[in-house]
């Protein structure tokens, strides 16, 4: 076509001149990006050529296609790359993603500047060598070096590594950090970061007024070997595995009843503080760890096995009959694939399944030689359906101790046997000798006749003399004492036998050991029933360069093929650039809001970079160095001056760094949904601290909210309400976590839906957060509950019990104006509530209006602002 130059200059405004003016473009940094995100699939990596046009390389761009050259270095105006670009057919219409106005103006710079790529090009178009070195030199590739401190100005401020590297960029912007807050704020702050729970009037009073100079550190400690621990920090890490204890994929939502071994694991790995690359190991490859056999398993390779259930945490529709079962399969392999990188790798890999990531460096052939990986366990042709793929942990010693109760047991029942026919036979004599003795014998004969074989007259017999059809089902209507003694011996049995050491099963992954290795193969466009070219186990390409491990096919050192051990091997070698960064960019994020890498699923060029790329590297140098230890880096984050800083606002801050990037101030943030509804239970003094254990069921409920309660359907509605025994008051990472039924408490505030897994929570504020603590039985009935417990530990002064309701709910002792409005507020709701009563009827158990005005106060608290927030 021909080039309208007034068009070109139209189109591309002033962005041409200001990119002209300064360093000149490359193809290789400036311009490849643009046509790999654009162009590539049809010009390169898409087979066959579209109009003979390869953009891959710059020499064939300038050799151009069946038009001629594409561009002319130095003349924009005569370049026909661009000008179907400018005119839109390039790429064609019917592709949604068109390129920008600064990305044609681009183009047009790095033509009118020459055209210049900066380094020699291949000869060979192999796809391994399309991976530029500025690729291979983005950040989040980069090797981890430990940075040196570096020097800032008010070194007093910096109690830490940590406060030097925000000190410096701070002091970049004519910024310091914030004051230490206040130690009230702070334990509150600490607390609910590691322990999910508020802390305890006694606890900050305790904290408060300890003047000894480690007081801080000794309630870090404390806090990081609370039980309590594990089941904080066990939650963000299920969040990022995707953990659910049902299948979902379809309606039917099967349930998991073993995944529940897989949480309990991650909250002992979390409080046992187990080194996060034996983490990593076992969860990805812990069966093999294991010499096969996968019987007669010790504590200790029992739970190598129970952590392979990280890769069974993705949706699995294959035990349902009504699903396409090859597509089922290969979306269980696609969901798994998705939970390992955006958790491990902080990639988005799957991007690759289709073709070549249109902006990463990361291969459509990289994407299959991670699935080859997991492939020798999770074989779509030699599948295992939910219920088959599980392990049980029973013993042989189990086997044993079992059949010697069975033994016992059956002794017991044997002798029930001759028991029962002793009585039943002697009630029959007793009930004969009470008929006519002409009877007797023909009744006999009747009664020992099989009940098919009767002859009409026997049977007329038999039910003209009812009392002689005496039977161990009715035994207790002639002789009580005998059949209360024979249910004595069966209740005996049955108690015996539940003496037995339970079989249970764990939901986990290996190889099957009769099985050969499986072929993987690259799926054209991503299709599964379009393979092509066999591909063999690999990382990504991109790391190739590294000093890291290979993968092997079939390891013979190992039992099995070793694929997945050599993976997290590679995983979590020293030189691997990604896992260190994402572990430490988390467990950042939890602490202050906002990770150095706002994007904690993506370290891809459409995540955001790092915000303190040195302080990101130094945190990684140094969880590597520690061990890989969770704890160490925690302490280290805990401890700096940034952390333990007031959340307060100032006018130059905002002027500078509205979004505080640069850590001017501690973020307030909102508690999260589990973390909501466990303070409310420990606030009103009801939290049941039982770990670990099977799920505590979710069912729906009259008017279809899903509430914690065992299911008691009755002719399709809800029946009598079962009673829980206190289950119901468990943390919440013990609810049932089931697809199909988020819990009804937890969904407004964001509680993930699991699909297949959670890299970051939102924290939004919509109107059903308000609605729920306004009329949720849930939340009236801890503020009810909270107002009980007033009256029993501050029963006989109003105002002890405001100020014990504002320590439990804030942490604090209200201010005199504080309380003074409080004692107002109560007063008019016991006015309010003892002058308009509700209709209904009342008796001696009904509330008296102060206990309801006190319900309603303890209602407000827990629905405020500063009970949500934590500063």
């Amino acid at each position: 076509m021909s080039f309208n130059a007034w068009t070109f200059v139209v189109l591309c405004t002033a962005a041409t001149a200001s990119l002209l003016a300064d360093e000149p473009l490359s193809y290789e940094a400036d311009v490849r990006p643009i046509f790999k995100t654009h162009c590539f699939q049809c010009h390169g990596e898409g087979g066959e050529l579209s109009g003979g046009l390869d953009l891959r390389l710059r020499r064939l761009i300038e050799q151009g296609g069946d038009s001629g050259a594409a561009v002319v270095a130095g003349q924009p105006e005569q370049s026909e790359l661009l000008a179907r670009m400018l005119a839109g057919e390039m790429p064609p219409e019917e592709v949604a993603l068109r390129p920008t106005t600064n990305e044609l103006a681009t183009i047009e710079a790095w033509i009118a500047s020459g055209a210049i790529a900066i380094g020699p090009e291949p000869e060979d178009l192999d796809p391994d060598l399309v991976i530029t070195p500025q690729e291979r030199d983005y950040w989040a590739f980069r090797p981890i070096h430990r940075p040196a401190l570096p020097r800032v100005q008010t070194t007093e401020l910096a109690d830490n590594a940590i406060d030097r590297f925000l000190l410096r960029r701070l002091e970049e912007h004519e910024l310091t950090l914030a004051p230490i807050t206040d130690r009230a704020t702070l334990i509150r702050r600490l607390t609910f970061d590691l322990r999910g729970l508020p802390p305890t009037p006694l606890e900050v009073k305790r904290f408060v007024e300890d003047s000894h100079p480690a007081a801080y550190q000794q309630l870090v400690d404390r806090l990081l070997d609370a039980p309590s621990y594990g089941e904080r920090w066990g939650r963000h890490w299920l969040d990022v595995a995707g953990y659910a204890d049902s299948e979902g994929y379809t309606e039917e939502d099967p349930l998991r009843p073993n995944a529940y071994h897989y949480r309990d694991y991650v909250i002992r790995a979390f409080n046992s503080d187990k080194p996060f690359d034996q983490f990593i190991i076992e969860q990805l490859a812990g069966d093999e760890l294991l010499e096969p056999p996968l019987n007669n398993l010790t504590p200790d390779q029992s739970e190598k096995l129970i952590a392979t259930g990280f890769l069974r945490m993705a949706p699995d529709g294959t035990g349902s009959s009504s699903v396409d079962q090859a597509l089922a399969r290969n979306d269980v392999l696609i969901k798994t694939i998705e939970i390992v990188s955006t958790s491990l790798l902080g990639l988005t890999v799957g991007c690759a399944q289709c073709h070549n990531h249109r902006y990463d460096p990361i291969l459509q052939k990289d994407y299959y030689a991670l699935r080859a990986i997991l492939e020798p366990a999770l074989n779509c042709d030699q599948w295992l359906a939910p219920a088959s793929r599980r392990v049980s942990l029973y013993t042989d010693a189990d086997r044993a101790a079992a059949a010697k109760i069975e033994v016992e047991a059956k002794k017991i029942i044997d002798e029930h046997k001759i028991q029962q026919a002793a009585a039943v036979e002697a009630t029959f004599q007793t009930e004969l000798s009470k008929l006519d003795a002409s009877l007797h014998e023909p009744i006999r004969m009747a009664r020992t006749t099989p009940e098919s074989e009767r002859s009409p007259e026997q049977k007329k017999l038999l039910n003209d003399n009812p009392s002689v059809n005496v039977s161990a089902g009715s035994l207790y209507l002639y002789d009580k004492p005998a059949a209360d003694r024979l249910q004595k011996m069966i209740d005996e049995a049955t108690a015996l036998r539940a003496t037995k050491p339970p079989e249970e099963f764990v939901r986990a992954v290996w190889e099957p050991a009769d099985q050969a290795l499986p072929e993987t193969h690259l799926f054209h466009r991503g299709d599964y029933l379009q393979p092509t070219q066999i591909v063999a186990p690999a990382t990504l390409t991109v790391l190739t360069s590294a000093k890291l491990p290979t993968i092997p096919s079939d390891d013979p050192a190992v039992p099995t093929s070793g694929r997945r051990l050599a993976f997290a091997r590679w995983l979590t070698a020293p030189d691997n650039p990604l896992v260190s960064r994402v572990i430490v960019n988390r467990l950042w994020m939890h602490h202050f809001g906002s990770g150095l890498v706002p994007t904690p699923g993506d370290f891809g060029a459409l995540g955001e970079p790092p915000t303190h790329p040195e302080l990101l590297d130094w945190l990684a140098a140094e969880f590597v160095s520690s061990g890989w230890s969770v704890k160490h880096i925690q302490r280290l984050i805990v401890d700096s001056r940034a952390y333990r800083q007031s959340s307060v606002r100032h006018a130059e801050g905002n002027a500078h760094d509205a979004d505080n990037r640069l850590y001017w101030r501690m973020n307030p943030r909102r508690l999260e949904a589990e973390v909501l509804r466990d303070s409310g239970l420990a606030i009103s003094g009801e939290l049941n601290a039982k770990a670990y254990g099977p799920a505590v069921p979710v069912m729906p409920d009259a008017v279809g909210q899903f509430v914690i309660g065992i299911e008691n359907m009755s002719a399709g509605r809800p029946g009598a309400i079962i009673d829980m025994h206190g289950e119901d008051l468990r943390r919440s990472i013990y609810v049932q976590v089931r697809r199909t039924r988020p819990l009804s408490v937890l969904a407004p505030f964001d509680a993930p839906l699991l699909e297949p897994n959670c890299v970051a929570r939102k924290s939004s504020t919509v109107s059903p957060q308000a609605l729920l603590l306004m009329n949720s039985d849930f939340v009236l009935a801890r503020s009810t509950n909270m107002a009980s417990r007033l009256h029993r530990d501050a029963p006989d002064s109003l105002t002890e019990q405001i100020k014990l309701a504002w320590r439990l709910v804030y942490g604090v002792t209200p201010e005199p104006h504080e309380l003074d409005a409080a004692t107002a507020f109560v007063a008019e709701q016991t006015s309010i509530f003892g002058s308009d009563p509700p209709p209904e009827v009342k008796d001696e158990t009904s509330p008296t209006p102060e206990q309801e005005a006190l319900a309603s106060f303890c209602h407000a608290l827990l629905s405020s602002n500063r009970f949500l927030y934590v500063d």
